[in-house]
């Protein structure tokens, strides 16, 4: 009987530390594209059946901003916001099991900074959730270096990260920046930065990217308005992967996003990134997105302007563009979606790129290449669940930053 009691008692044990074992498994790494898709599947199954028992409310279409922008006391709940997350990035809790950090000045010292700056809770060790007093203009001086488990929440006052070097998150995890106007960055020149309270670092001059995105997972961007950056306005490379970009509202700029180093840069083959909601506004060039390698979700995004391509890519990615509204521009030479690069069509023929329910206006149209619609290779790059294009209009209108104000819900 004894050896029983003990056998029962070791079973016991081991039960309870197996459901221990969950809290720790959202920071490691995703390895494998292949891991994530049971998980996207699960995830979108729930998500419906939330959506049918009235979790989202405000009736948008937006699972994200259904999610919170219901709320009008969102001031009180602003933690909320983590639990919205959808895509490849859904795992981003940003800084939701740490304290509020309340930014009350706009100055910027990269290497002493001053408590109360962005800068100095951004380079904290512990988890943060980082809001702002006031409205403020912040011209830094050197890259921002966010370290992990951060989440940068502008709902409540304008904040503009502006002429200067912008947003780096390199090597870091779980990161939420939401509600920031991110316009006019421009390169940093080389010196010493902290990034941590004790630590500085010797930083190279700087690409001059709205926000880069480097070797980095768990990453999510959403409700930020960005324009007229020097490089591009989002680059997610070396590595990085679990990364959304939603409800951001890009204008002005040449060439918006980049996904993957470069075309000798395999290390970003696992890449898995869902860009969704946004809004690609007036005076783009292209990028949106352009990729390497890796598996993305383009959805329910509105493209009305264009000047010489919307999505691109070499170095055979899988594109899976889903649920989109296309406007294509009055220019004849310009009525494709689709860009090709540094390949011959003998190359690109074989990469997967696939539409499915995009609505595509004035002369708009899709270049499809590669496996057919039944292919398994698009369920790597399968995120969430597409709503149909004729509601792209509703679930893009709030698109950029939105005025919030305390008692009243976000519009």
């Amino acid at each position: 009987m004894k050896i029983f009691s003990i056998m029962a008692f070791l079973t016991t044990l081991m039960l309870h530390l197996l459901l221990l074992v969950p809290a720790f498994i959202h920071c490691s790494p995703v390895q494998d594209p292949e891991s994530v898709v049971q998980q996207v599947q699960k995830s979108i199954i729930e998500n419906e059946k939330r959506r049918k028992l009235g979790y989202y409310s405000c009736g948008t279409n937006n699972p994200i901003d259904d999610c919170w922008r219901c709320d009008p006391s969102w001031e009180k709940n602003r933690k909320r916001l983590a639990e919205c997350a959808i895509g490849f990035g859904r795992h981003a809790i940003g800084g939701k099991d740490g304290k509020y950090y309340m930014v009350i000045d706009s100055s910027d010292d990269p290497i002493n900074p001053k408590p109360g700056t962005l800068r100095h809770a951004v380079i904290q060790q512990e988890p943060l959730w980082i809001i702002f007093k006031h409205d403020m203009v912040i011209n830094l001086k050197m890259d921002l270096l966010v370290n992990s488990y951060k989440t940068i929440d502008g709902r409540g006052a304008n904040v503009h990260i502006a002429e200067g070097p912008c947003i780096r998150i390199q090597q870091k995890t779980n990161i939420i920046i939401h509600g920031i106007h991110i316009h006019h960055c421009v390169r940093g020149g080389s010196g010493y930065v902290s990034d941590s309270p004790n630590h500085r670092v010797m930083k190279t001059r700087s690409d001059g990217d709205g926000i880069t995105i480097f070797g980095s997972e768990h990453i999510w961007v959403d409700h930020c308005s960005l324009s007229n950056c020097f490089d591009g306005l989002i680059d997610v490379v070396h590595g990085s992967t679990g990364v959304t970009i939603s409800n951001n509202y890009m204008t002005h700029h040449n060439k918006v996003m980049l996904f993957g180093h470069s075309d000798s840069y395999q290390e970003d083959k696992n890449m898995q990134a869902t860009i969704a909601f946004n809004h690609f506004g007036e005076g783009l060039g292209g990028r949106m997105p352009r990729c390497r390698f890796g598996y993305f979700h383009v959805v329910n995004n509105d493209y009305t302007h264009w000047q010489q391509y919307a999505i691109g890519g070499s170095s055979s990615p899988t594109i899976f563009s889903q649920g989109n509204r296309f406007l294509a521009p009055d220019d004849d030479d310009h009525k494709e979606i689709t860009k090709h690069f540094d390949s011959s069509e003998g190359e690109w023929k074989n990469w997967n790129w696939r539409s499915e329910g995009d609505l595509m206006l004035n002369g708009a149209y899709f270049t499809p290449s590669g496996a057919g619609a039944s292919s398994s290779t698009y369920a790597k790059a399968s995120s969430m669940a597409a709503r149909p294009p004729m509601l792209v209009a509703s679930m893009t209108a709030g698109a950029g930053v939105l005025s919030c104000k305390k008692g009243y819900q976000c519009y």
